[in-house]
């Protein structure tokens, strides 16, 4: 599923359901993070990182640890850059060599309505008028919870090439369903604050994919080089 929202360079895994990887093990380093957390982190915490190595080794790469970095962020291997999800039902993985992307961001919610308060809080005017208008011409889809995914997104792929926060507010994002396609489409997003230099080139916007499918929303956010 997130695969096919990215570039043809990029290496997803993912994980449904129940469904137990073949090597769930953590490296020393990794247990030492979540040894006081509940069962249900730490099977999230290690699939996901199952995903991950698994997309090392189509890499080439040889499997090593993942641990949280600055804001809670992956840090990878030398050489790749990546992003990770999990929610309710669902882990995955998106690697790539850092030669063919600048960036990437990742995320997956369950397809249902955001909680009360929720979409207040991170949707700016602009964006919750947009959204009026798609749940008129598209009812079948959540769009808030779209949209929260796609700021998740977004955030993704901002922080490794800033190492700053990036807010909901900051980032004022358009999202377009596929002509004569009702569960996949591209979004935009417009970054309010100077935005990141990849290369001689100083990054005014983002752009991604998104698809919802098998009770999820997905979405992921590209950062070319040029």
């Amino acid at each position: 599923m997130i695969e096919e929202l990215l570039p043809a360079s990029v290496v997803a895994v993912e994980a449904y359901g129940d469904e137990e990887p073949a090597n769930t093990a953590l490296y020393p380093e990794e247990e030492a993070v979540v040894a006081r957390a509940v069962d249900k982190r730490r099977r999230e915490f290690a699939v996901v990182r199952s995903c991950a190595r698994r997309a090392m080794d189509k890499l080439g790469v040889p499997p090593q640890p993942i641990l949280p970095g600055e804001r809670g962020a992956p840090t990878w291997p030398a050489g790749l850059t990546g992003s990770m999800t999990h929610c309710a039902g669902y882990c995955a993985a998106a690697l790539v060599r850092a030669a063919d992307l600048a960036s990437l961001g990742i995320d997956a919610e369950p397809h249902q309505t955001l909680p009360d308060g929720v979409l207040s809080a991170v949707a700016l005017p602009a964006e919750a008028e947009r959204l009026r208008r798609l749940s008129g011409d598209h009812p079948g889809i959540h769009w808030d919870r779209l949209l929260f995914s796609a700021k998740e997104s977004v955030y993704k792929a901002w922080f490794p090439l800033t190492g700053k926060w990036l807010d909901f507010t900051e980032a004022d994002i358009e999202i377009f369903a596929d002509p004569g396609e009702q569960r996949g489409g591209g979004l935009r997003a417009r970054l309010l604050v100077p935005g990141p230099w990849v290369g001689d080139r100083r990054l005014d916007r983002f752009e991604g994919r998104w698809t919802v499918q098998r009770g999820l929303v997905a979405t992921a956010v590209s950062v070319p080089h040029t």
